[in-house]
């Protein structure tokens, strides 16, 4: 569940009425947390909150028993609008009972630390397109959150276009089942997390009957198999629409053989997000993102310029980067205004990178904290990209 998604598209389709709860972290105020679990609001009183009487689901997400239902409205350009629908089962991971005497003992002051609650999933959507995808998932961590570990496996039919070197859409039809295996491990007590990642979609591609300029040597049915190497660092106030703080990610793939891909090729990409609390009501968000690949890639798994405004692998070729400014204002504790906007260009191909064209997207939004022992918003963005308008219904922020 990555902002740049390495051109992983149907991987990102089949999960996208997961990916709002995906990596959700546990309350940041312990205090909060102990008061939850002590007490147990019931009817009307758990979509209050206790300190401002606002309309707020805290409570019934942190204290629900059995599965909790997440609907989603789909309104990416790339596969139209749609609704998808995700049932999660959250449960809390076991706490080394050394780790919390020592976090206290160190400061009167001091709170312990908060790991992330494990996750099981499974959802599905379907759209206007009769794009269609369902998907199963687990987040699981361990040693006080030293452990992370995210497992998928989804299937979709996803009807897109290709835009070629003359930026035409040619329909086509990409099918396949996907598999996602990552662990990461936290290096001692820092903010960094490095570990393996391996992907796996066995994919059929299907255009009428012309194949578009550059793909006439198109394999039909193509297995992208990839392992690699992730390395993160984590200093958000909060993961789900941050204050303050940096999140980066570094990953290198490689396709082959021997992880059962039926191309050979490399990515690389880069990604880095940083919040700059300007002042208590104004927050300055700073996005860039890139992505490379060498070899024989399949042109659907290309990295591509992903920008609110902009459909998804609109701009897509070998690399691709992208940068993005947010200006968020908290107009009060619950409400916020942000304005948006960015640029990014793919090149390597089709287009030399002087001769790329140039994808933008910028427009407005609003969130409202839903859940504020949580710190998640949620919210709509409206925006206008090259030659076209669209909006989106966020969950947290639009960085992922």
């Amino acid at each position: 569940m990555t902002r740049h998604r390495h051109s992983n598209l149907a991987m990102l389709c089949a999960l996208l009425a997961l990916a709002v709860t995906a990596h959700a972290e546990s309350p940041p105020n312990a205090d909060d947390a102990n008061r939850t679990t002590a007490a147990h609001p019931t009817g009307f009183a758990r979509f209050r909150d206790t300190q401002d009487g606002a309309f707020d689901l805290s409570d019934l997400l942190l204290n629900h028993k059995g599965v909790l239902p997440v609907p989603t409205i789909i309104t990416e350009p790339a596969v139209g609008y749609g609704f998808g629908l995700g049932l999660l089962y959250f449960s809390a991971p076991k706490r080394e009972a050394s780790n919390n005497a020592g976090s206290a003992s160190n400061s009167a002051d001091a709170k312990p630390t908060m790991s992330p609650p494990n996750i099981t999933g499974v959802g599905g959507f379907f759209t206007g397109t009769h794009s269609w995808g369902a998907g199963l998932m687990h987040f699981h961590s361990w040693d006080d959150d030293h452990i992370r570990y995210l497992g998928v496996l989804g299937k979709v039919n996803l009807h897109l276009n290709y835009y070629g070197p003359q930026g035409n859409a040619n329909a086509y039809q990409l099918s396949g089942v996907t598999v996602v295996q990552q662990i990461l491990f936290r290096i001692a007590n820092s903010p960094w997390y490095v570990g393996p990642r391996y992907t796996f979609f066995d994919s059929a591609t299907r255009f009428g009957p012309l194949l578009p300029d550059g793909l006439h040597h198109l394999e039909r049915d193509v297995r992208v198999g990839k392992g690699g190497i992730v390395v993160d660092y984590d200093t958000r106030d909060n993961m789900f629409y941050p204050s303050h703080g940096t999140y980066a990610e570094f990953e290198a793939d490689f396709a082959r053989g021997g992880f059962g891909s039926s191309n050979a090729f490399d990515m690389q990409s880069v990604k880095a997000y940083h919040w700059i609390e300007l002042t208590p009501r104004w927050i300055l968000g700073l996005r860039v993102d890139s992505g490379f690949s060498q070899g024989d890639i399949p042109f659907f798994a290309q990295p591509y310029v992903s920008l609110r405004g902009v459909s998804d692998a609109r701009f897509q070729d070998r690399n691709q980067v992208t940068g993005e400014l947010e200006l968020r204002w908290n107009v009060t504790p619950r409400w916020a205004l942000l304005g948006f906007g960015g640029a990014g260009k793919a090149w390597g191909k089709l287009h030399a990178f002087g001769d790329a064209p140039t994808a933008f997207g910028f427009g407005t939004g609003f969130r409202y904290l839903i859940a504020r022992k949580l710190g998640l918003s949620m919210g709509i963005d409206v925006a206008h990209g090259n030659g076209q308008n669209a909006f989106y219904i966020q969950v947290g922020s639009a960085w992922r």
